[in-house]
């Protein structure tokens, strides 16, 4: 009979611990990063630890969790794999504009330890496709943070070690990701994005060529012989082929 009081006390005593973990509000998305940014969830967390005279507790903190994706190909549209994209965060965005922390509030007064933003490095698989994890704090019930898309760093360093590498075209990116919980709004917005373009047309017409690069030609397979016509094909190469196939038979002598 006496285990029926102690479970009522216990009962009692957990459902604030209970109200700590649970009961997060059921997550809405509006979604204007045309899938970018994916598989958004919520996650309770340590914030940080407040220390008192005699004793300390932790607070916690609602963090948005979810992933960065991305598509890395080559100049003919073929995915790589095995191409790395990291995210760096821009510890200045942590900061409001009159100086002050903005999650000095989500960790509390007399709290030590730091909030970090957490980015785990994505990897191209067989479809070019990367997905970087991310994990953000947020500040009434909004996340606004900026940062940067590095693209395969260390590509330099990588191509001494072993003579090859693949060099991004585009090294880095900035972007901003917002995300109101109240309205489900999501944004993911990329800066200034790099176009290339290609002069095309012959002769001079009208006016002169046109100024800029051609894009590089496909790299022709090893020990194949070149097509009739290609370009860096000598003139006459083709037709000193066909002469040199019939160079050993002695016909008419």
């Amino acid at each position: 009979m006496k285990t029926i009081p102690r479970l009522a006390v216990l009962s009692a005593l957990c459902l604030p611990l209970a109200g700590c973990f649970g009961g997060l509000k059921a997550l809405k998305v509006t979604d204007f990063t045309e899938q970018r940014v994916t598989d958004l969830n919520l996650t309770k967390k340590v914030a940080g630890k407040r220390d008192f005279i005699f004793f300390s507790t932790t607070k916690m903190g609602v963090f948005l969790d979810g992933n960065i994706q991305g598509l890395i190909t080559d100049y003919q549209g073929n995915p790589v794999e095995g191409v790395t994209v990291k995210v760096v965060s821009d510890s200045q965005a942590r900061r409001g504009t009159d100086g002050g922390d903005p999650f000095a509030e989500l960790a509390g007064e007399n709290t030590s330890g730091a909030i970090n933003f957490s980015f785990s490095p994505g990897l191209t698989d067989s479809m070019g496709l990367y997905k970087i994890h991310f994990s953000v704090p947020m500040t009434d019930n909004i996340v606004d943070m900026r940062g940067k898309l590095v693209y395969n760093p260390g590509w330099d360093q990588q191509k001494i070690n072993l003579g090859k590498a693949y060099e991004p075209q585009i090294k880095e990116t900035p972007f901003r990701l917002y995300y109101n919980m109240d309205s489900g709004f999501l944004a993911f917005a990329e800066g200034v994005r790099r176009m290339t373009v290609e002069p095309v047309g012959e002769g001079r017409g009208r006016m002169q060529a046109l100024p800029g690069a051609k894009a590089p030609m496909p790299v022709q397979p090893v020990g194949k012989a070149p097509v009739a016509g290609t370009p860096g094909e000598p003139a006459g190469a083709a037709g000193q082929a066909e002469e040199d196939l019939f160079k050993g038979f002695d016909f008419g002598q």
